[in-house]
């Protein structure tokens, strides 16, 4: 027999982790997280003979000035969807939570492929209203329904062989740089949110306030399932590698100057010659350095046997030493090191036109082995009509008037 069953937060999270439909927007760590910022959850574990076969993180927000709430449940339900009366059973009990909440709907956007037919029939036919297959950048998601994911489950040398071309001698080169990457403390997200800033004003985004990073952190970290990584330049080491690399290309350029062939020694020399006047600018570049510089940092987190690359920023400083580019092969390594077998990049459109808004983000997304995650998408299930239809229909158009007769204003 199927029943609600009270177990730790510890047995519920190893659950989570431990499921192939699992997520990190499904730990109760994310949850509480989530609370700075307005929201409160319930978790709902369910299973046969004390054993946890399905779960639930429901995530509650009050609708302004009503007695109302939304249900949100990221990621959810982590349960086998072929197993039809386990997947009644949990959404009787999410129902009935929702319910005391004074929900008017109960959202969800499960971690399952859009291939998998038999669960989308199965979801409507219990009467969620599926959004469709929408683009991975839509704004009428909560989340992304199309992820970049890369394999890191491969060795080093495969890893690097799954990148494109172009990024994998970007790799080999800043792994020669001479920067360090580093797991941090609590105490560096202050740094961490400067780089942030930085990142904001180059890019033309707007950057969250550093308490929501330490909410996130104090969170997720004491658990395993975040960690702050920093890359720091040594200028010492710095010149050092440099140096080195000034004296290989030297070798090589008396090496194509006995080349017979005299295009091809041309072409050889240009290339060697272009290489030394870079490093040569960057030797010059990092004797004005006399100190160790942090160029850049992201926020990592793990669920289980997935990795996520959340939040990355980066100096406007020695951009040429590719610090982003070491960090993320460091993090690959670190995840793999730690039990995970993928690692998301987060949200993409796919491949967007060149005149996209999200075309760098795809660019950059798919430049490191990745495959897109088409997932399945978001849901609805309705438990107040005409809440729903209020707040779904009526204001959206109401808003939507609103700008329009602004623009007639003008």
């Amino acid at each position: 027999m199927i029943k609600r069953l009270e177990v730790s937060e510890k047995e519920y999270n190893n659950f989570i982790e431990s499921h192939r439909n699992g997520d990190l927007l499904q730990l109760t760590d994310w949850a509480e997280s989530k609370k700075l910022t307005g929201w409160y959850y319930k978790r709902i574990a369910i299973g046969r003979d004390d054993k946890i076969e399905a779960a639930a993180t429901l995530q509650f927000k009050k609708i302004p000035k009503t007695k109302f709430t939304l249900c949100y449940i990221s990621r959810g339900f982590v349960v086998d969807y072929s197993d039809e009366i386990l997947v009644k059973a949990l959404l009787k009990e999410v129902i009935d939570a929702a319910l005391e909440e004074n929900s008017y709907t109960i959202k969800i956007d499960p971690d399952i492929p859009e291939t998998d037919a038999a669960a989308l029939k199965l979801l409507k036919s219990l009467g969620f209203i599926h959004h469709g297959f929408l683009d991975g950048m839509s704004k009428d998601a909560i989340q992304p329904r199309q992820t970049m994911v890369t394999d890191v489950s491969l060795d080093d040398k495969k890893l690097l062989q799954s990148f494109d071309r172009n990024n994998r001698t970007r790799v080999r080169r800043a792994l020669r740089m001479g920067t360090t990457v580093k797991r941090a403390a609590r105490e560096d997200l202050k740094t961490f949110h400067e780089l942030m800033k930085i990142t904001g004003e180059r890019d033309g985004f707007l950057t969250r306030d550093i308490t929501y990073f330490e909410s996130l952190y104090d969170a997720l970290h004491d658990n395993g399932h975040m960690e702050l990584f920093l890359v720091e330049l040594d200028p010492k080491e710095v010149k050092e590698n440099i140096q080195k690399d000034i004296d290989k290309v030297n070798k090589d350029i008396k090496k194509a100057n006995k080349i017979k062939d005299e295009t091809k020694r041309n072409n050889q020399l240009e290339n060697l010659n272009n290489r030394l006047s870079k490093l040569d600018t960057q030797l010059e570049e990092i004797k004005e350095i006399k100190e160790k510089a942090i160029l850049s940092g992201a926020l990592y987190a793990q669920c289980g046997e997935k990795a996520y690359y959340l939040y990355g920023a980066s100096s406007n400083d020695y951009r040429d030493f590719l610090p982003n580019h070491h960090m993320q092969f460091s993090m690959m390594q670190y995840a793999r090191e730690n039990g995970a077998k993928s690692y998301d990049f987060g949200g993409t459109s796919v491949e967007p036109p060149e005149d996209s808004e999200y075309f760098g983000l795809w660019q950059f997304k798919s430049q490191w082995g990745t495959e897109v995650s088409n997932k399945i998408g978001g849901f609805d299930f309705v438990l107040n009509r005409p809440v729903y239809y209020l707040l779904n229909t009526m204001v959206p158009m109401y808003q939507k008037g609103k700008v329009f007769l602004n623009k007639i204003r003008k």
